[in-house]
């Protein structure tokens, strides 16, 4: 199955290392982020998983669960979530599935068998209340994820959603937003009082709406 940018995100139960979970129950009606990892006790997820658990303070801001999914047991996660928190200076709270079976990494499709025919890619999808499928980043194994960038697109799309704005290049949270073309600059005035700086009749940038 190929999971697309819009897709409803399939829902599944699956043991964990904190119990069996069912997805759509785990994320309720916040936001979710699902990343995949290789495999238990390797040394870029362990990093990854480290990090991940250091910002679930900017996660909570941002009402959004995270879960992993690694190919491996339960009882192997539990043990490398010891590894990871004595590495990693840090505690994992989240659950990582359990896939041995495989089941959630094909209804994700994050096994690429021209990577590896066995083991899954670097994957990490995006996923609104709604439970529609935002945004989908895979890397090769051998390369850990930018987490800062994540939190920068959560911010983005979380901001899209409530107004009617788009965002640029490397933009951060606080910096200004461009008007979409759609929106007629009569109409912008009144929905961005804030003022909007036009560079060209498309291009038209206005402060961020809630800063």
């Amino acid at each position: 199955m190929s999971i697309k940018l819009g897709d409803t995100a399939p829902d599944f139960t699956a043991e964990s290392s904190l119990g069996e979970i069912n997805f759509y129950k785990f994320l309720g009606d916040s936001w979710g982020i699902l990343f995949s990892h290789p495999a238990d006790f390797t040394p870029v997820c362990t990093t990854e998983l480290g990090f991940t658990s250091k910002l679930k303070s900017e996660f909570e801001k941002r009402y959004t669960k995270v879960i992993a999914l690694s190919i491996d047991n339960a009882e192997d996660h539990k043990k490398w979530i010891l590894d990871i928190n004595e590495t990693q200076k840090t505690e994992v709270q989240f659950p990582i599935i359990a896939d041995q079976d495989k089941k959630v990494s094909e209804l994700y499709d994050f096994i690429h068998p021209n990577a590896s025919a066995t083991g899954t890619v670097r994957s990490l999808l995006i996923i609104d209340p709604l439970k529609k499928v935002r945004l989908i980043i895979t890397y090769p194994a051998s390369t850990g994820r930018n987490f800062d960038e994540i939190l920068r697109v959560l911010d983005s799309l979380q901001l899209v959603d409530e107004y009617k704005i788009a965002t640029p290049a490397n933009w951060n949270n606080g910096e200004d937003v461009i008007i979409p073309p759609a929106i007629s600059t009569e109409d912008a005035k009144d929905l961005f009082p804030k003022g909007i700086r036009e560079v060209k009749p498309y291009l038209r940038f206005t402060p961020q709406p809630n800063r």
